[in-house]
């Protein structure tokens, strides 16, 4: 089927708005691949401190030109998703040596668990920890040791981060390894239920934390639809990992069996050899569209609307929010998985996963078919799926149909005809919304505002029994140059009893929510962000505020808004303790929400 016209369209937008940054780009990538074998440039006192500590693979690294991995890690024990990667770097070197190749770990990279700092002083370095990320990356990538890398990373900031450093490393092919996620445990529903009933004091913290325990269990990714698994789905739909890596469990032969070929296939597309496939190539304008595009159809995570344009700012690449909006009016919600359904990850992988919705959505002309990836060139390669035949590991034709139409469906009979994002824009700024968790009846919301600075003194007026009728709850001041942009997950509970009750309820915020926001609508990110003087910061207690995700639009009902001061909130709180006085730098710096809240890109 021919391209569609709207992804077309998109497409050719994002290609103009981009030529000068990409050129400029493209120019640099290829000036420094033309420089050659990066060890070629080292002197041997340089490639003697560089080559000391690798026993066996020490000649090899000295005396041939074979290629050398350098595996960049964000190993933790803490992340249950990246404790699996403490075997991979002894995996990843024995494969490189018998692939006759050699890998090195260039360097560790950190690795925050937004699960442990969700509501918590923490959270105000999660989304800084993706521009540390990369500048670690950068530091481990700077040695020059290397014709390839290996990124293992798979949470929240992590992937974005090292996407960020792929694409400023763009002359050398990088592949990109995840751990999978954990087993299933208790329902996410459940789960859910439990949450509800502890901030209702219907059950104690006893019974709280026998919930979420029995939900997170073990190793690998949490297992609902969040910002983690919707990294792992970017980087197929973007061409970063080898197809059908995704949503394999971790600590099983089928994914060291994929931890070994991508292994190999790093070795295989250096410069060294005839397939080189830098990074720079893979991730063009057509990759991030794809990737747009894999975002609305399986409703992910809104965290990836701010990842994405720096990403691709690391790329020459400009996006713009109306991409994303254009886009997800034209795609159809294919997949229902929690929160926005009661599927995990591991039953929307069973039902036929990434290789099936790719598919279809090639199938329909949603996807851009013609990408370079590390796989090969075309995105059909990513419909296939890996499996482990008579001991060798080998691509299969995935499945053609679903296998549960519950959890995914095809395109021309989806969930909903278009995406889960809706851009809103009005007289208090741009921001976006996730909506295909929220029921049609509350897309659009219009009530009296209650303001508040932080997320805590919305759970105390909640505690006090403060809201008896339709609000919007506005929590400004938690934008990134306020605080460093937290997550306020944590609402959800809250602001869902009081959905439950029978009031009509919004969440407006220069804030973030997280990719396991749910059922209120909550329009979030909003940009100017009220520290630097945004029209939330001149909204008022009682002015009427409509929330509308139909019409796409984000106002204030208020004759006298335009001439009022904005209030100027005391942030001095936010300068100190848990690290946060080693982020100023980082406050004073950051970009907008609307083009990524970077600092380094």
């Amino acid at each position: 089927m021919p391209l569609d016209a709207t992804v077309h369209k998109v497409t050719q937008r994002i290609i103009e708005r981009s030529k000068a940054p990409r050129s400029a780009y493209l120019d640099r990538m290829a000036r420094a691949a033309d420089e050659g074998p990066r060890r070629a440039h080292l002197t041997c006192g340089n490639q003697a401190h560089a080559y000391a500590a690798m026993g066996e693979d020490k000649d090899s690294l000295a005396t041939t030109s074979a290629g050398n991995i350098g595996i960049v890690t964000a190993y933790n024990d803490m992340l249950s998703a990246h404790q699996p990667f403490e075997r991979f770097p002894d995996l990843i070197r024995r494969a490189a040596r018998d692939a006759g190749g050699t890998a090195q770990v260039a360097g560790g990279v950190p690795a925050m668990c937004d699960g442990v700092t969700q509501g918590q002083v923490g959270m105000e370095l999660s989304l800084f920890s993706r521009d540390v990320i990369a500048l670690a990356t950068g530091v481990a990538l700077s040695h020059n040791t290397f014709d390839s890398a290996l990124y293992l990373g798979v949470c929240d900031k992590i992937v974005p981060g090292l996407v960020i450093a792929a694409a400023t490393f763009g002359y050398l092919p990088g592949i990109f390894l995840p751990a999978g996620p954990m087993t299933s445990g208790l329902p996410n529903d459940e789960k859910s239920r439990v949450r509800q009933q502890f901030a209702t004091g219907e059950v104690g913290r006893d019974e709280l934390m026998k919930a979420e325990m029995a939900s997170y269990h073990g190793p690998g990714t949490c297992t609902f639809y969040g910002t983690a698994n919707s990294n792992q789905m970017l980087m197929e739909f973007m061409g970063l990992h080898l197809p059908g890596a995704s949503f394999v469990n971790p600590n099983t032969p089928l994914r060291d069996a994929l931890t070994i070929a991508g292994t190999e296939r790093a070795l295989q597309i250096t410069a060294l050899g005839n397939d080189y496939r830098p990074v720079a190539q893979v991730l063009d304008e057509k990759a991030f569209v794809n990737g747009m595009v894999g975002l609305m159809a399986t409703g992910g995570s809104t965290n990836l609307i701010l990842h994405l344009p720096a990403m691709a700012r690391a790329a020459g690449v400009i996006l713009d929010l109306e991409d994303f909006s254009d886009l997800s009016a034209v795609t159809p919600l294919m997949a229902k998985v929690y929160p926005n359904g009661l599927a995990d990850v591991n039953h929307f992988h069973a039902a036929g996963g990434l290789g099936y919705m790719i598919g279809d959505l090639l199938n329909e002309g949603l996807l851009h078919p013609d990408t370079k990836t590390v796989a090969g060139d075309g995105l059909a390669d990513y419909t296939r799926e890996p499996k482990i035949v008579d001991g060798a590991l080998s691509w299969q034709e995935g499945a053609g149909q679903s296998l549960n139409d519950k959890i995914l469906r095809p395109a021309a009979d989806p969930f909903q005809k278009s995406g889960g994002l809706r851009q809103l824009a009005g007289n208090l700024g741009r921001g976006v919304m996730k909506v295909s968790a929220v029921a049609p009846e509350r897309h659009v919301i219009e009530a009296p505002a209650r303001i508040f600075h932080d997320q805590g003194a919305v759970k105390e007026a909640f505690k006090q029994g403060e809201f008896t009728s339709d609000t919007v709850v506005v929590v400004r001041f938690q934008g990134p140059k306020a605080n460093g942009m937290p997550e306020l997950h944590s609402l959800t509970p809250t602001l869902a009893v009081l959905q439950d009750r029978g009031l009509k309820v919004a969440l407006v915020t220069d804030g973030r929510m997280s990719g396991a926001s749910g059922k209120v609508p909550s329009a979030i990110h909003v940009s100017p962000e009220a520290a630097d003087g945004g029209p939330l910061a001149r909204l008022r207690d009682g002015d009427i505020v409509r929330v509308d995700a139909v019409a796409g639009t984000l106002s204030v009902l208020a004759e006298d808004f335009d001439s009022r001061e904005p209030v100027a909130a005391d942030l001095s709180g936010n300068k100190f303790g848990i690290g946060r006085e080693l982020f100023e730098a980082f406050r004073q710096n950051v970009g907008p929400a609307t083009a990524g809240a970077g600092v380094v890109v």
